[in-house]
């Protein structure tokens, strides 16, 4: 009972301190760390204790496995030397008819000859004949363009054609133009070509083979004009006599000097060799 009375103390005790830290949530304050102890000596070593029983053994392993599959076969060996050719039998007994004698043995092969020399060549056959032509094959493909090949000499002038059609020259010479004037006949010149035509007249002095001069004529003070023309004529004035002068007179049928230079071009109709190249007339 005394042992139950100290205990009942206490325990109210315990229960009162548990209920006032229960109460109380703030920690103290931590205390300082105290010094650390020296380490104790190491204690000896223990006997050591009797062995125990040993243990049952245990199940026995699982059943052996299936055989692997077998190996690769070894290398072939080296084949052996060949034995020695057995002595041939003697030969079989002769035929029923008494003339078949044994075989005899097989001479040995005699050495090959030299080679004969090269033969002369035969003479070359004659030709054959030529077989026929077989057909065309087909045209090949166009070659490239040849190079441009250099400008040939400019040929001779050739002879002057006959005069073109509706253009006529008249050569008149030696002739003298007064100064009243001077009537030269030309038959070509007809009213067509008074009404539609052109009248060309040149002159240039008598035995001359130098150029001719177109009129209107002016040299030192002197002229010569045609004044006028008509039907088969024309009429030549002076401001002086002249005498010893060749005329050619060129008619021209259905025209001007306008379509003239249009259908040649730069034409200079005061030049009679360019007109007379132009309508091919002669010289």
């Amino acid at each position: 009972m005394k042992r139950l009375k100290l205990i009942l103390p206490i325990l109210f005790l315990l229960t009162f301190t548990l209920g006032a830290c229960r109460k109380d949530k703030t920690p103290g304050p931590t205390g300082a760390t105290g010094a650390t102890g020296a380490t104790g000596a190491t204690g000896a070593t223990g006997a050591t204790g009797a062995a125990g029983p040993q243990g049952p053994a245990g199940p026995a392993g699982g059943p052996v496995g299936p055989q692997g599959p077998a190996g690769p076969a070894g290398p072939t060996g080296a084949t052996g030397a060949t034995g020695a050719t057995g002595a041939v039998g003697p030969a079989g007994p002769a035929g029923a008819n008494g003339k078949d004698g044994a075989t005899g043995a097989t001479g040995a092969t005699g050495a090959t000859g030299a080679t004969g020399a090269v033969g002369p060549v035969g003479p070359t056959g004659a030709t054959g004949a030529t077989g026929a032509q077989g057909p065309a094959g087909p045209q090949g493909p166009a070659g490239p363009t040849g190079a441009t090949g250099a400008t040939g000499a400019t040929g001779a002038t050739g002879p002057a054609g006959p005069a073109g059609p509706g253009a006529q020259s008249y050569l008149i010479t030696n002739q003298s133009i007064l100064l009243t004037g001077t009537r030269l006949t030309v038959p070509a010149i007809t009213q067509d070509i008074v009404d539609q035509g052109v009248v060309m007249i040149y002159l240039r002095p008598t035995g001359s083979t130098g150029a001719y001069y177109a009129l209107p004529y002016s040299d030192s003070g002197t002229t010569i004009t045609m004044a006028d023309y008509g039907v088969g004529y024309v009429d030549i004035k002076s401001s002086v006599s002249e005498t010893g002068l060749d005329f050619r007179i060129v008619v021209i049928a259905g025209t001007s000097l306008s379509s003239l230079q249009l259908t040649h071009p730069g034409i200079n109709v005061n030049d009679y060799n360019q007109l007379a190249s132009a309508l091919r007339l002669g010289n």
